[in-house]
């Protein structure tokens, strides 16, 4: 009577606690439902809802707005206040009863469409009702963060655009008092980021009211582009009005909020359950993922181990690992190559894997690489193109202070992450499928099991394919996963005051402190003490993000192998299946490819 999928294989025990079963008939009406013609399908209910949300939402947040591409909005802040989040409580509860009353439709991509904008209101409305806006404070991916992150994504080419910079200057304190306004809201409440949070923030409010630091480069940017001497002065005049704000920002985090803070990192089972559910949208058993974390840990050591040999043979572990840092031909010496190098392997990669592995929209064949300005967290991030593809693709990389030489053994794999065919490829393709996907599908919804899963993914593709072909990079690779299995243990072995595993290859049967996570990314993650610091502080602000990488990879590898019986199965069939899926949670994405004939 039904088909029984059976339970991902990779892991110890029962970890994914649901099964899907779908009925003959049902799997009937999708194959019915694919064959339509792909061309009316902007005429479903559910694609003109879904564009009225994202007008609606991109009013209610202009930042959004601005991420997206969504043009209008980029003069404004929109309210971030604890009203701001009832108000758009009530727009997302409109939404979803608007929806609810869709009337039935066996259509494939409607279905698809209605099933995706349904999980997201579902979690967006328990995120708000849980309060986590009045805490939400951390070093990575806060409101803290995005607004000084958003005019990395405001065009500057005209007039008009350094007019729209001006005055989103000129009102930026207006967004961030409404910001404190949700902090102290969250502090009444009880609802509280923890002390070491509130302190990276604090440090990040400093550098960015400091002199020298981004805002001032917009003000000798705009000089340098010939504008009107009168926008010249808006710009800056709000210069110095955005870094007051931070300033002031800074100042109520160190007088008001972190006196308050509690010390406690962990976020405990009920909160970290919710979250890792936000992200993958599976239910996990987090016991057995710990553990198979630290499995993973184990088995990519031997690997990495056997690699050594191939690069500097009788070399130990931290050796070769000094060597790839510092020795010049493991490296480039200048910011410049390190940039042209990045471009050079994103265009090399699109060249031979167009059309043979994956069909890349004409949109995408190109991808920016930049540093990030200074004051952004460390590390590599991809942003986006907007909806009309006039803003591209960029992958920004950190610029670390004082540096002439740039490793490259592990930023191949990073570029292949954060590029192509990583983020790049599966946020345009997504952004390219407007006759198929909703508007709010492509652009504001995202599932980092999805996501960050396909990223991981890539990276290991383009291992599977020959494109790490010098051990070096290989071994890159292999540290690339390495860290991302420590993110595993860290994550839920601090979150739910686990301690370290027997037989675990490092400090076994220690409990878990903050100093213990940054040693397990140094000896093992391949971190220096910054980066790590840095990095576990993420973990620890954003909790059930970090395990998302290596649970979405696995999950689209086992996925792989359960696709291969299928009549239709090629790697690049499957590719442009889960890619054309757009952002999915993982158990819809399991339905979606193993139900397609």
């Amino acid at each position: 009577e039904y088909l029984q999928f059976p339970r991902v294989r990779a892991f110890p025990g029962d970890w994914y606690r649901s099964t899907i079963s779908i009925r003959p008939e049902r799997q009937e009406r999708i194959r019915t439902a694919m064959s339509l013609s792909e061309s009316s399908m902007g005429d479903h209910t559910v694609f003109s809802l879904s564009d009225r949300f994202v007008e609606r939402l991109a009013a209610h947040q202009p930042m959004l707005a601005t991420q997206m591409g969504v043009a209008g909005h980029d003069a404004a802040w929109g309210k971030h206040d604890p009203e701001s989040w009832q108000d758009l409580k009530a727009l997302l509860r409109e939404v979803r009863s608007e929806l609810v009353c869709l009337p039935p439709s066996d259509r494939y991509w409607e279905r698809l469409g209605r099933r995706v904008l349904d999980d997201y209101l579902a979690v967006r409305l328990e995120q708000i009702e849980r309060g986590e806006p009045l805490r939400d404070l951390n070093n990575i991916a806060s409101p803290l963060q995005a607004f000084r992150e958003t005019f990395d994504l405001m065009p500057r080419a005209s007039e008009a655009d350094w007019l729209a910079i001006a005055k989103r200057l000129e009102s930026i304190g207006q967004a961030i008092d409404g910001y404190t306004a949700c902090l102290t809201a969250g502090r009444q409440r009880g609802l509280l980021a923890a002390r070491r949070q509130a302190r990276a923030c604090l440090e990040q409010c400093r550098v960015h009211s400091s002199d020298g630091a981004f805002f001032d480069t917009l003000a000798q940017q705009v000089l340098d582009t010939g504008t009107s001497s009168s926008i010249q002065r808006l710009v800056a005049t709000g210069v110095q009005t955005a870094r007051a704000a931070y300033s002031r920002l800074g100042d109520y985090l160190q007088r008001d909020y972190l006196p308050v803070c509690s010390g406690k990192d962990g976020v405990g089972l009920e909160r970290y359950r919710f979250a890792t559910r936000s992200f993958l949208l599976t239910e996990i058993d987090h016991h057995a993922v710990y553990h198979w974390g630290w499995q993973e840990i184990t088995r990519l050591k031997q690997q990495m181990d056997t690699v050594i040999h191939r690069i500097e043979p009788g070399e130990s572990f931290r050796e070769i690992v000094r060597l790839l840092k510092t020795d010049p031909r493991y490296a480039v010496d200048s910011p410049e190559s390190f940039l042209e190098r990045m471009s050079e392997i994103q265009r090399d990669a699109l060249e031979r894997l167009n059309t043979r592995v994956f069909e890349v929209p004409a949109q995408v064949r190109t991808v920016e690489v930049r540093f990030a300005p200074k004051g952004s967290t460390l590390g590599a991030y991809y942003v986006q193109p907007s909806e009309d593809f006039s803003r591209p693709g960029c992958v920004w990389y950190a610029k670390p202070a004082n540096v002439t030489a740039f490793p490259l053994y592990d930023e191949v794999t990073t570029a292949y992450h954060e590029g192509f065919p990583g983020h790049h490829l599966q946020i345009g393709v997504q952004l390219s499928l407007g006759d198929q996907l909703t508007r709010a599908h492509r652009l504001a919804i995202w599932h980092d099991g999805y996501g960050e899963g396909w990223a991981l993914y890539a990276e290991r593709l383009m291992g599977e394919l020959g494109f790490l072909d010098q051990p070096e990079y290989e071994f890159g690779l292999l540290a690339s996963q390495m860290m991302r299995a420590c993110r595993v243990v860290i994550d839920i072995g601090m979150h739910l005051g686990l301690t370290i595993p027997p037989d675990a290859p490092f400090q076994p049967g220690a409990g878990w402190t903050f100093e213990t996570a940054v040693q397990l990314l140094i000896d093992y993650g391949l971190m220096d003490a910054e980066n790590a610091c840095s990095d576990v502080t993420r973990y620890l602000g954003w909790p059930g993000q970090a395990i998302s990488y290596k649970v979405g990879e696995q999950f689209i590898l086992d996925l792989r192998e359960q696709a291969k019986c299928k009549d239709w199965f090629t790697l690049k069939e499957f590719h442009r299946r889960v890619l054309g899926s757009g952002p999915v949670g993982l158990d819809h994405l399991k339905e979606l490819i193993l139900a397609q004939p």
